[in-house]
Formats: C-alpha cells, sequence, structure tokens
C-alpha cells in the first residue's frame, strides 16, 4: 500500500516521560505527568506526541532495554494510565507514537532468560549465538557502547552471545519467521490499541553479514566497528518490506525510522512513495561537530556554518530526489542540546540564537520534531566527575577515552559536551530547586544554566523562545501559509557564509526565510513582500539591504 501522507501536516513533540513530570514524588517523571501537560504541548501547536519507551524494562539503557513489550514500567505508571493518556491527548487533538525497539531486548526478557536456562529451548533460536573451542570470541567486532559484541553464557564456556549495544541488550536474530511474527503481533496489539505509528530504533542494524568474519582493526583495542558488519547490510530489505506488510500497512500507520548511515542511493527504498517508512530523521547536520557518531571520544571536527548549510541543502536534496519525506530534528534524547552544540561561544548562547536555530530547521520540507525543553532553550550541564553521569554510553565512551590515553579530565570535557544526559535533565517548568518537575531530588541532575530557561518565566515574555516556538506553530498551522510550508519547493538563497536563507514556493507563493548564525550583523538583499515572523523586536535595512542583527532570523511572504 502506497503511503496516504497523511502525516505531512503534524507538529511533533518528543517526550521523554522520565524526565518530564513527577507527579508522585518519587523523582522520576511519569505517564500522569504528561497527561498534566497536554494543553501546554497544545499551545505549542503539537499534534503528535512521541513517546520515549514506557515499557518495562531494568533501565540499563534508559528504557531501550525492554523485558517486556505488552506492560508499562510500574515507575511511569500503569496500562490504565497509558489509556487515559491516549483519550485525553485525542480530546485536544493530538496522536501518539510508540519508540518501537525490535533490534534487541533486554536479557531481563522471558524470550532471553528461556534461551540462557535451556541450550534447546525454541527462544535460543529468537537471539544469535555462536560457540567457538579456542577459547576466543566468534570476531572481533566492537559494539557501539564499547567492547566485544560478544559475552560468554554463563555455565556454558565457548558459547557467546551476541549485542550490537551493551551486554544487557542481546541482539533479535532476525534470521528466524518465528521471532519477526512474534514481534509483528506485538506490533499490532499497540496499533489496536490505538497507537497512530512509531519511531523505529537502531533499524538499520537488523540484518547482519552471516560470514560473521573478522575484520582489521580500527582501533587501538584490536576490534572494528559492528557498523561495518551489522548496519545497512544487503538482505535488510527483505526484513523491512515484511514488517512494513505485516503491521504499519494494514493500519496506515506513521512510521519515522532512526535510520543512521542510509547511502542517498537507499532513499527510495526507505522513504519513497512505497517504501518502508513515512520519513527518516533528517540527521546530516546533528553530529556535524564529530568525528565518529558512535564513538565521540575520538574527538571533534572544525566545523563551520558554511559547511552546516551545504549539509543541510545536500540532504534536503537527497530527500526531494527520493520522491520522500524527512523528520527535521534540533535535538533529541541521544544528542546534547543545540544551543550548546552549535552555538560554541558559550556568551552567545542565548535566547536569540536559540530563536535563530529553531527558525533554521522548523520550516524546511518535512516535519518539525520538537524534543522536551529545546522549547524554552535549555543547554548542556557541566558535570565534575564521573559518577554524576547516568547514561551508559557515556559511561562507556569515558572508559574508551582512558583505554587510548586521555586524561580523566580531558575525557570529562568530552563527556560535558556530548554525553545523552544532557537532553535527559528534568524539564524546567519554573525556577524552584527541583524545577517544578519533581518535590523530591531527582532521578538525575538539573542542567547547570536555568536562570530565567523555565516554562514559568517565559511565559510572562513575550519575546522569549517559547513563546517564539509557539509562533511558529501557530504560523505552520495558519491555512494561508501551510501549503506552501508544507508542499512547496525548497531554494536556496545566495546569502553571506554565515547566514542560512532560502525560500518555500508553491505556485505564486513564496515565503523567504533568513537566518544569522553570527555574532555579527548580516546584509541580504532586501526581499519583496510582507514580514510575517521576526525572532527580535526591531528590523533594519537601507535602500536595498535587509540588516540582520546578530542571531536574527526572518520570514517573509511574496503573494
Amino acid at each position: 500500500m502506497t503511503n496516504t501522507r497523511w502525516w505531512k501536516n503534524e507538529i511533533v513533540y518528543q517526550v521523554y516521560p522520565r524526565s518530564f513530570q513527577d507527579t508522585n514524588n518519587d523523582g522520576i517523571g511519569d505517564l500522569q505527568g504528561v497527561i498534566q501537560h497536554l494543553n501546554y504541548l497544545k499551545s505549542l501547536g503539537v499534534t503528535m506526541i512521541w513517546l520515549s519507551p514506557v515499557y518495562q524494562s531494568p533501565m540499563v539503557d534508559m528504557g531501550y532495554d525492554i523485558s517486556d513489550y505488552q506492560a508499562i514500567d510500574p515507575q511511569f505508571g500503569t496500562m490504565a494510565d497509558f489509556d487515559q493518556l491516549l483519550v485525553e491527548a485525542k480530546k485536544r487533538g493530538i496522536k501518539l507514537i510508540m519508540d518501537l525497539v525490535v533490534n534487541h531486548t533486554s536479557d531481563q526478557h522471558t524470550w532471553f532468560k528461556q534461551a540462557l536456562a535451556d541450550s534447546s529451548s525454541p527462544y535460543r533460536k529468537y537471539y544469535i549465538f555462536k560457540k567457538t573451542t579456542d577459547g576466543k570470541v566468534p570476531n572481533n567486532w566492537r559494539s557501539i557502547f564499547g567492547g566485544s559484541t560478544w559475552t560468554e553464557v554463563p555455565n556454558e564456556p565457548g558459547t557467546y552471545y551476541f549485542h550490537t549495544f551493551a551486554s544487557q541488550q542481546p541482539e533479535l536474530n532476525w534470521e528466524n519467521p518465528k521471532l519477526r511474527q512474534a514481534i509483528y503481533q506485538m506490533i499490532n496489539w499497540w496499533l489496536d490499541k490505538g497507537v497512530a505509528g512509531y519511531r523505529i530504533d537502531a533499524i538499520t542494524h537488523l540484518k547482519k553479514d552471516l560470514d560473521w568474519a573478522s575484520l582489521p582493526s580500527d582501533g587501538d583495542d584490536g576490534l572494528v566497528a559492528v557498523t561495518k558488519k551489522g548496519q545497512n547490510r544487503p538482505g535488510l530489505s527483505k526484513f523491512l518490506d515484511e514488517l512494513k506488510a505485516a503491521t504499519f500497512d494494514k493500519y496506515d500507520a506513521v512510521t519515522v525510522g532512526e535510520a543512521y548511515g542510509v547511502p542517498a542511493d537507499d532513499l527510495p527504498q526507505f522513504i519513497g512513495p512505497d517504501g518502508y517508512f513515512s520519513m527518516i530523521f533528517d540527521f546530516s547536520y546533528l553530529n556535524i561537530d564529530i568525528e565518529n557518531v558512535d564513538e565521540w571520544y575520538r574527538g571533534k571536527t572544525d566545523w563551520s556554518i558554511k559547511e552546516l548549510k551545504a549539509t543541510i541543502f545536500s540532504a534536503q536534496k537527497s530527500i526531494k530526489q527520493a520522491g520522500g519525506w524527512t523528520a527535521n530534528v534540533l535535538e533529541n534524547h541521544d544528542q546534547p542540546r543545540v544551543l550548546s552544540k552549535l552555538i560554541r561561544n558559550k556568551t552567545e548562547q542565548t535566547p536569540q540564537a536559540a530563536k535563530a536555530l529553531a527558525t533554521m530547521y522548523y520550516f524546511l520540507p518535512g516535519v518539525p520534531f520538537i524534543y522536551q525543553g529545546q522549547e524554552i532553550g535549555m543547554k548542556n550541564f557541566q558535570r565534575t566527575k564521573i559518577s554524576e553521569f547516568n547514561d551508559v554510553s557515556s559511561i562507556n565512551n569515558y572508559q574508551m577515552a582512558l583505554n587510548v590515553g586521555f586524561q580523566p579530565q580531558q575525557a570529562l570535557e568530552l563527556l560535558n559536551d556530548r554525553s545523552r544526559d544532557n537532553a535527559r535533565t528534568p524539564m524546567q517548568w519554573n525556577n524552584t530547586n527541583f524545577g517544578g518537575f519533581s518535590k523530591t531530588q531527582p532521578w538525575l541532575e538539573m542542567g547547570n544554566d536555568r536562570q530565567k530557561i523555565n516554562v514559568s518565566d517565559e511565559n510572562l515574555d513575550s519575546t522569549s523562545v517559547l513563546n517564539f516556538y509557539r509562533a511558529m506553530g501557530q504560523l505552520r498551522h495558519n491555512l494561508h501559509y501551510q501549503s506552501t510550508l508544507i508542499d512547496g519547493s525548497l531554494i536556496e538563497l545566495p546569502a553571506p557564509e554565515d547566514v542560512i536563507a532560502y525560500q518555500r514556493q508553491l505556485r505564486k507563493q513564496i515565503i523567504s526565510v533568513f537566518v544569522n548564525l553570527s555574532a555579527e550583523s548580516q546584509k541580504v538583499p532586501l526581499p519583496i513582500g510582507s514580514l510575517i515572523l521576526n525572532s527580535q523586536t526591531k528590523l533594519a535595512q537601507d535602500a536595498t539591504n535587509l540588516i540582520l542583527n546578530p542571531y536574527q532570523a526572518v520570514i517573509f511572504e511574496t503573494d
């Protein structure tokens, strides 16, 4: 079934429930906390929530290690709470999509427990086990979280199970048709409940090279990145075609693939008119600041606004050529805060810069995704010791950095810049001790830079980042502009090196976007038409030019 693309007009907000709102004062956010703020989300123009995992989990990877796909973890509430969230969201015209994590489970899942307990159990074929006789692991692949992808089975010397991520996240064996059918039944169970679709985790890892061969090492540890043998491999299409036909197509569900590493030539298969998914995330510029997306201890890049601009427009060109759709993002639960990442001078990490970055991405072709706290301009934290970090990936990257010779202080600096914990600090609702998130000590320390960066203060400030996001939502939903912002073509405009400028055009309507991403004033040719959005209170011009203040973004309409 060809995708009907009913979701093109959506504005999506990612809720990380653990850090959104705690209503029972255990320091952990919960489903009732999401329900409590549905009117707030509606005020942003949000029409769809992406709910990060709330399934039962031991929380080694904060819910991306699932021990029961059809149960709500008690720390988030109950299935009745979830059902209430669906109902209350629907009343407000808000749909709900879940996180779908089917590359791996938790090692506490009953399938894996039975696989370990009995080597002849049918569940052993739900996972990937290998035997060796030389006392060595089956190959030299390195997991994304560091160390070998193989862990020895207790009480079975020479037998190992495979994991792309942490050892507590054993890989599901997608080569097994029975496993696939069990997964499809689970997916459809949630769709029958009324979820609108899924954000699909780590989906390009489902297929591995079945020769399981070692490769030349790419690091001092003698190992090689698992992505070279277990990401976007030949044969992946069989799994994704079947997955779509057995589940999503039957419900006309919206699907957003976390599809790292997909070559431009393969995009039509992923997001074309009859692609595997409705859209995939445009990660092209999210990792512009690091050498390696998985092993960020390897260091930073010396990127420029010119490079950022080229990356954005190149990705958009590839998406258009594929006949597809993209999910546009600045932040998510795996990324540091964009204000701290893309604005390198801390004195320039201002509300003005946050609004400029927002304008840059929000009006590109595709569906805008907002990550919680992004809309108030939250920033990275500053931690002083490794014990203050929770994220398994951060702790492993710290260890890998030490192993290759970094000093502890250097490794901590890397973590402060890139840790996934940056995005997971509790939401800042007000300026009280725990930010209005909870009345007790939160599960993760609050962010450090909170002065006037909270919903309560920003509600009262007409020029705040929060109210600017509301204005953007109103503009996108405005029927006069909507067709052009949804279906209009994208034209890059000539502009100074530090200015990102583009037009959206549909028939005779042209919407022009200009974003100054520098601390200097910039001139661009004066556009014809009327100003419809300004991130600052004033607008300067001379006879022929628009003069953009530092970190100013403006939008004009020509009709």
